[in-house]
């Protein structure tokens, strides 16, 4: 029993540490985005890679679409928030034979609490490059739950998007946590309990 002990508590003691190891990331590239101050609109972005699978060259894995609420701030040129209120964030597999899980909506979810519209760099006077950033949750295709973070890498043409408020996607890049850390690490310690009393109603110790 003193051996079941031992091997149920190293299995607990390796289960945060696995958690920690296992999550996803995917990565996302080209289309467009509508930009206005009632929010931002995706479209036609590729799916570059996900979970260490990589398209093939002039190919993408599926697609990544997303959209935010209303944007708080003084100008969008100079940065600020955006609300998640009404937001959305999925990743469609195209199917194939990639590697890549079946085709179809493989994570439905949305942000939550601020996205953070960020002023990276100005090039002469039409060029600015953002940074939008958010946490995001929702739903694999395998039903799990999952958390994760998001960054999208826009820039917009000011004489182009005083026009017609359109911008382009450079690269995002999104790490879904798959599972949760604090969910494997409080069955670890009840695993660990469960051997204390399992030892001690043989043993009498």
């Amino acid at each position: 029993m003193r051996r079941v002990a031992v091997i149920v508590g190293l299995l607990a003691l390796l289960l945060p540490r696995e958690a920690r190891a296992d999550g996803i990331i995917l990565t996302n590239q080209f289309g467009t985005v509508n930009v206005t101050d009632g929010g931002i609109v995706s479209k036609g972005s590729e799916l570059m890679s996900y979970n260490g699978v990589v398209a093939p060259p002039g190919k993408a894995l599926g697609s990544v679409s997303f959209s935010t609420g209303a944007f708080t701030g003084v100008s969008i040129l100079s940065g600020g928030f955006f609300s998640s209120v009404g937001s959305s964030f999925i990743v469609t597999s195209g199917g194939g034979n990639y590697g890549q899980p079946p085709k179809g909506i493989i994570f439905n979810g949305s942000f939550i609490g601020p996205i953070a519209w960020t002023l990276v760099s100005q090039t002469g006077k039409f060029t600015y490059n953002f940074t939008l950033t958010g946490t995001i949750y929702g739903a694999l295709y395998t039903g799990r739950d999952v958390t994760g973070t998001t960054t999208q890498n826009v820039t917009l043409y000011k004489n182009q998007w005083n026009q017609d408020h359109e911008g382009r996607i450079r690269l995002g890049s999104t790490n879904l946590n798959v599972p949760e850390p604090g969910t494997l690490g409080l069955l670890g310690a009840g695993l660990i309990a469960v051997a204390g009393s399992m030892r001690r109603k043989i043993f009498g110790c």
